[in-house]
């Protein structure tokens, strides 16, 4: 594989562990794939979810940043329904000033919670539709690049920081949707491949053909996020990664937890009804030894074209996600 590889981190919070371990378990694996010459590392945005502490990514980032010194860092993403534009041009704004030519901003329409959540989150009981996104977006850009109309408002506020700030735009997505807009805004695309298998191909070609040249980028760049779990061997591989489909099955049955160890997975085994429900994610994953794993990654790359693989690797023990990446790494590069 020759293309770059990147990091999305959730900050699982295991059985048995605090919120504050899996915080600090995520500036340790910054430091370690950093090492290991991944490209990014990317912090999730989630909420009321006790199996996952990445609820405010732009404080992670200023953390994993300070404890890194070449890697980027950014957001897998800030899902911009929960966030005044206004409000995220000064964040990242801040974050590049303290850290140049460093800072990523993925930015997701998708509220990354229930819907309760979600208005407690926004304060509002509608919910941001297709409509506003775009807006929503191009407020965000021109606070940033002082583009707003001279009749428009906010044309009299200075965001500061974030007036001429130089992170990068991302825009992510799980259907054709955002894909689009990334396409016509001339926008890098990061597909969630690890939340929506199916939808991986048909939201490719949707921004590969809506691609318009911009002042980012000249031709389309795509970037896939697959979930992977890597070990020396396949039966070892699919032993660590059955606490993720446990934790899936809970979530999708509105009972989320603690992210579960082995063990417990074990002793739980998934009912055929529970298989059914998260088979379509599950479908997605890459789970073995090295072998499967450099074989399944190589035949992602081979179907998608992509220009950069982000991977996602959700585990109970830290050493084991470790583990995981430099195995990638060792079979990928």
């Amino acid at each position: 594989m020759t293309v770059p590889l990147s990091v999305l981190d959730l900050s699982p919070v295991a059985q048995g562990s605090t919120v504050g371990d899996a915080l600090r378990g995520t500036i340790t694996l910054a430091k370690e794939v950093e090492a290991l010459g991944y490209h990014r590392f990317w912090l999730a945005e989630h909420h009321s979810m006790p199996g996952i502490a990445s609820a405010a990514p732009s404080i992670m980032i200023g953390q994993v940043a300070a404890a890194t010194g070449r890697i980027r860092v950014g957001s897998g993403g800030v899902m911009l329904p929960n966030h005044a534009p206004l409000v995220v041009a000064e964040q990242f704004g801040t974050l590049d000033a303290l850290f140049p030519d460093r800072i990523d901003l993925g930015i997701g329409r998708a509220p990354g919670t229930d819907q309760v959540t979600a208005h407690a989150l926004r304060r509002q009981a509608d919910q941001l539709n297709e409509d506003e996104f775009p807006q929503q977006l191009l407020h965000l850009r021109a606070f940033v690049d002082n583009s707003f109309p001279d009749d428009h408002p906010y044309r009299a506020i200075t965001a500061t920081p974030g007036l001429g700030a130089k992170f990068a735009v991302w825009l992510l997505g799980s259907s054709t949707y955002s894909a689009q807009v990334a396409g016509l805004l001339g926008l890098p695309f990061a597909f969630a491949r690890h939340f929506s298998p199916a939808q991986t191909m048909p939201a490719l070609r949707t921004y590969r053909e809506a691609f318009r040249p911009s002042e980012v980028l000249d031709e389309p760049y795509a970037m896939v996020t697959v979930s992977v779990v890597a070990a020396e061997s396949d039966e070892r591989a699919h032993y660590l990664a059955a606490p993720l489909k446990l934790t899936m099955a809970r979530l999708r049955a509105g009972k989320p937890g603690r992210f579960p160890s082995p063990e417990e997975a074990a002793a739980n085994p998934l009912t055929p009804e529970q298989e059914a429900i998260v088979r379509p994610s599950a479908a997605g994953y890459i789970v073995g030894g090295p072998d499967t794993v450099q074989t399944e990654l190589q035949d992602l790359l081979a179907l998608t074209d992509a220009d950069e693989i982000m991977v996602s690797t959700m585990m109970h023990s830290l050493d084991d996600r470790i583990l995981s990446y430099k195995i990638v790494r060792d079979v990928s590069l």
